[in-house]
């Protein structure tokens, strides 16, 4: 995943771009970079590695050296970026957020066009590259940023740092968001809206799928009207979301008590236990809502070490991610002790977090471990956004178990067997996950409470991992 934050000012824009993308770091945790527009000066750049250091302390440096009115800033689990590009479209810097699925093909019909690539040292192609290769196909900015989204497969938005402003582009189905924030003398866009607001940014407009704006100090000036179909997200409200942002109008933190007010309904009276608590921090307001809902007690029978520790699904090695889960989470154990806990998670991926959570639980003496998510079983790979990605959809763990139900790797429609709650084959499924991490019961948010939670229109939002569907 990734975020990004970009200013236009007419005063120096570093303060608010610094501390704009650092509010973003719950997107990213590998790469991060800033570039800037001086007139006097010119552009300037800087990327650094942010997984063993958080943003901040980092480019330290660069927030009092570096200057301009125009700049835009990333965070990123993966390629370097912003870049700086020379080109027929003149000098630009850009940084981009989503996944191109085709990238190959795309690599290998531009090589026969004598185009080169510098291989990263992953083996691959830096995706904010390959963009402003295509971008830059075409004979001005606007034309090329329309053809980049087209080509790709996936998904794409955009921040494009010139001269004369910062062009923002949304992804053609607004799978992220994109949001512009204004001030006097400046404009920013962002990803999380709450950035901009806690620098003195007041909501200005959201973009939509596929819009494409040129933003300057004084003004913001559509450039390519939004299309009328979206797939917006939904894992950005049940998880990548910070609490305190809204989508489409919808708070994250009130979608997530919606949820856990549909599972506590679900439950009803049928589940006799002593504590509540939600596994941080995506997990704990919806066991809020829970909480409230039923009418039992809310507690935190385990603190977080620090917001800022690694998230346990997001390292390439499984047991990297074993080890995160189990040494980020810091017992109270006079509130595990004897103790029935219904335990509430944003979702179950690979089953590593709450695998773990559960036999530390259980070592700290709880008595019963009952497990809700405020998702559905994830059934495919991310296509768009690199959540729940992976080398193999087996990793997850609804994958696995089906595969081993069945006897056989499953085919689309089968898995879609299994994703309907209340039939035979997803009760087996729910089952078998629960006696494979040792769960006392467990059960997950149905699709429809999901999507009521968000008070958008389903049409509009993207469910793909849950049930195949683009």
């Amino acid at each position: 995943m990734g975020g990004f934050f970009g200013v236009a000012s007419k005063e120096d824009c570093v303060f608010d771009l610094f501390f704009g993308v650092d509010y973003h770091s719950h997107l990213g945790s590998r790469r991060g970079g800033m570039a800037v527009y001086d007139k006097e000066t010119g552009f300037s750049r800087s990327i650094h590695k942010i997984d063993n250091a958080p943003f901040r302390t980092k480019f330290e440096n660069e927030a009092n050296t570096m200057h301009g009115n125009l700049g835009v800033a990333s965070i990123s689990d993966y390629e370097p970026q912003p870049i700086l590009v020379r080109s027929n479209n003149g000098t630009f810097a850009i940084t981009t957020v989503g996944r191109v699925n085709n990238i190959d093909q795309i690599v290998e019909k531009m090589l026969q066009k004598h185009t080169h690539f510098y291989e990263m040292q992953s083996g691959g192609i830096n995706q904010t590259e390959l963009i402003a290769a295509l971008i830059n196909q075409k004979d001005n900015l606007i034309e090329g940023i329309q053809y980049a989204q087209e080509v790709v497969e996936g998904s794409i938005s955009i921040l494009l740092l010139t001269p004369l402003g910062i062009y923002a582009a949304r992804d053609k189905m607004g799978r992220t968001p994109v949001v512009i924030g204004k001030k006097d003398n400046a404009f920013c866009v962002c990803m999380e809206c709450y950035a901009h607001n806690k620098l003195g940014y007041h909501d200005y407009k959201e973009l939509g799928p596929g819009e494409i704006v040129v933003i300057e100090p004084d003004k913001v000036t559509t450039l390519v009207d939004p299309g009328k179909e979206m797939k917006m997200c939904t894992f950005f409200w049940v998880y990548y979301g910070y609490p305190s942002s809204a989508y489409e109008g919808m708070s994250v933190e009130q979608m997530r008590y919606n949820c856990g007010k549909c599972l506590a309904q679900r439950d009803g009276n049928n589940i006799d236990v002593d504590i509540v608590a939600g596994v941080p921090d995506s997990g704990l307001a919806t066991a809020i809502g829970y909480s409230n809902e039923s009418v039992k007690p809310f507690a935190r029978p385990f603190i977080k070490y620090t917001p800022a520790w690694s998230r346990s699904f997001t390292p390439t090695i499984q047991a990297k991610r074993k080890q995160i889960a189990k040494m980020k989470l810091i017992p109270i154990r006079t509130l595990i002790e004897d103790k029935k806990l219904l335990m509430v998670d944003d979702s179950i991926v690979r089953g590593t977090q709450l695998g773990e959570t559960t036999d530390f639980l259980y070592e700290c003496g709880a008595k019963e471990v009952h497990i809700r998510t405020a998702s559905p079983p994830v059934m495919y790979g991310c296509k768009y956004l690199n959540f729940s990605t992976s080398s193999s959809e087996m990793e997850l763990i609804t994958r696995r178990v089906i595969t081993e139900l069945e006897g056989k790797e499953p085919d689309h429609n089968t898995i879609y067997e299994y994703s309907i709650p209340g039939t035979e084959k997803y009760n087996k499924m729910v089952e078998t996950i629960r006696q494979k991490l040792n769960f006392t019961t467990l059960e997950y948010l149905r699709l429809d409470d999901m999507l009521k939670s968000t008070g958008v229109d389903e049409s509009k939002l993207c469910t793909y991992c849950w049930n195949g569907k683009e």
